[in-house]
């Protein structure tokens, strides 16, 4: 019910247009490129050299008004500046059009709430760009976490200026909040944050402290004014210890076994980690919702839940005043 009459006539292909022709809209167009049955329809970007160069390259149409790719279009990745996520991505799912959402998924929970309650009405796949969700560790993580009871991040990176629109916690943090949510899965009690503006005019670096309901704490620290990459998660429970490297793609995963003497000792898990491209996985996952029309593996509901601990968050750095959930 209230699916679009162009979804009902899908083509094979499936159509697909990339909006802003920036650093992610390029990745997202390589991976487009990689699979059958996807047609690169158009891209779109208020800049005209970059639209025409990325047309040009991948031997499509080139627009500067997203909304020319209305009509001609079944999906489309949306990797436009935040500020803009809302009007564009509700452009093209009022035409029952498919969106892929780079995160944040908005600026505002006002701006969410309406972009999945017209991805609803109009039938239209709705899936937020949370990359780290398709990174092999994490897929192997699935199967052997159980129960965190403390969970440890850290994700640091050296300044660029791409970002810096928002906050760290909205730009870097926010990964690490929607696999602590995906994983702790319990309602948040209580934050406490800091954070420091030291070369943007937006906070740099924070350190976040997140308790839930069930007794589970997160401890998460984002920087971009760092002089090495790191990006790691530890997650500590009864049944062992997980630590995650996003960037190496590698899992170490401990858990405690029973010897023939009846002796307790902490041990290696056995888990395999298939190496993988996150952000293909991702492209695959979407275009594999838009063909069978399944919900995506990270919905807008999920994409909200990260956006309010992280407004959440801000506030809290802004104001002093503790989270009332």
């Amino acid at each position: 019910q209230g699916i679009s009459e162009n979804r009902l006539a899908m083509s094979k292909p499936i159509r697909v247009g990339v909006v802003g022709i920036g650093h992610l809209g390029n990745y997202h167009l390589q991976k487009y490129k990689l699979l059958p049955d996807v047609e690169i329809l158009g891209v779109a970007d208020v800049l005209q050299d970059r639209s025409k160069k990325a047309a040009a390259l991948y031997d499509c149409k080139a627009f500067t008004d997203h909304k020319e790719l209305i009509g001609k279009v079944d999906a489309v990745s949306i990797t436009v500046p935040t500020q803009f996520h809302h009007s564009v991505a509700k452009d093209f799912l009022a035409a029952g059009i498919d969106v892929l959402l780079e995160k944040p998924m908005t600026v505002t929970l006002e701006e969410a709430d309406d972009l999945m309650d017209v991805a609803v009405q109009k039938g239209a796949i709705l899936q937020i760009g949370f990359v780290e969700r398709f990174n092999p560790a994490v897929t192997a993580l699935e199967k052997v976490i159980e129960r965190p009871m403390f969970v440890e991040s850290h994700r640091l990176h050296p300044f660029i200026e791409r970002g810096t629109d928002v906050d760290v916690v909205l730009d870097l943090m926010i990964h690490d909040l929607d696999i602590i949510l995906h994983f702790v899965k319990s309602p948040v009690k209580a934050v406490e944050a800091v954070g420091v503006s030291v070369l943007s005019d937006k906070v740099d670096i924070s350190n976040v402290r997140v308790v839930f309901e069930n007794g589970c704490v997160a401890n998460i620290t984002a920087s971009r004014i760092t002089l090495k990459n790191m990006q790691k998660i530890r997650f500590f429970g009864l049944e062992g210890y997980h630590s995650v490297d996003f960037e190496k793609r590698e899992l170490v995963s401990l858990s405690k076994t029973q010897g023939s003497d009846g002796k307790v000792r902490i041990g290696y898990n056995d888990v395999e980690v298939i190496p993988c491209d996150p952000l293909e996985e991702e492209i695959k996952a979407f275009m594999h919702s838009v063909e069978t029309r399944t919900p995506p593996l990270v919905s807008g509901w999920e994409g909200r839940k990260s956006l309010e601990l992280a407004v959440n968050i801000v506030t809290q750095m802004k104001t002093g005043s503790e989270l009332i959930p």
